[in-house]
């Protein structure tokens, strides 16, 4: 008997630190970001600006770059956009030429742009598709996903692509939960670009 229950409150000792890593903790990962899409909407707007919550610290492996990892400390000050794709993902492709082509018209006025590869677990056809595509942007790579944790509370990963474009503090100004032509995104990456700056 005293054998049995010991076993069970092992067991449920297990199962609660197992479920302690999914908790608050874990999920905010420094960031105060948490994800509300009102009615089911597929573009999101956070404003005014003071409102925003921050993601997390995100970083992970350079896609193309062996042994170098990449992430948001890397892009201080500048606004950030964040794109969601694989290989795999048909409208990822679609939408490609596009995201680059708003890279190139915006840099000049501080924004960066920071792909994560997901669910792609050969890592030269993913390779294969920023080389195909044109991309020029650097990306991480996340076959498993585990990065997306430092993208707040109840983010939805399972939809990709995702883009979200990130202010110059790094919190969420937009999320788009669908493919983006460059008329869709660069108007809002320049109005995010051009926000009047906190002071520190």
């Amino acid at each position: 008997m005293l054998r049995g229950l010991a076993a069970l409150l092992i067991a449920v000792a297990t199962v609660l630190a197992a479920t302690g890593c999914s908790g608050k903790d874990a999920v905010a990962q420094g960031g105060t970001f948490d994800f509300v899409s009102p009615g089911g909407k597929t573009d999101i707007y956070y404003d005014p600006p003071e409102s925003r919550g921050t993601v997390g610290n995100l970083s992970g492996p350079d896609l193309m770059n062996d042994g170098k990892t990449i992430g948001l400390k890397d892009f201080p000050n500048q606004v950030v956009v964040i794109n969601l794709w694989g290989n795999w993902c048909g409208p990822c492709h679609g939408e490609a030429d596009d995201l680059e082509q708003v890279y190139q018209a915006t840099k000049h006025l501080g924004v960066a742009f920071l792909g994560i590869n997901v669910r792609d677990y050969q890592k030269d056809e993913a390779r294969d598709f920023v080389v195909n595509e044109k991309i020029t942007f650097p990306s991480i790579y996340d076959p498993s996903m585990s990065t997306l944790v430092n993208l707040g509370r109840n983010f939805p990963t399972s939809v990709i692509p995702t883009t979200l474009v990130l202010d110059r503090q790094h919190r969420v100004a937009a999320v788009f939960l669908k493919a983006l032509l460059a008329s869709d995104l660069q108007p809002v990456v320049e109005r995010v670009a051009k926000e009047p700056q906190a002071s520190q």
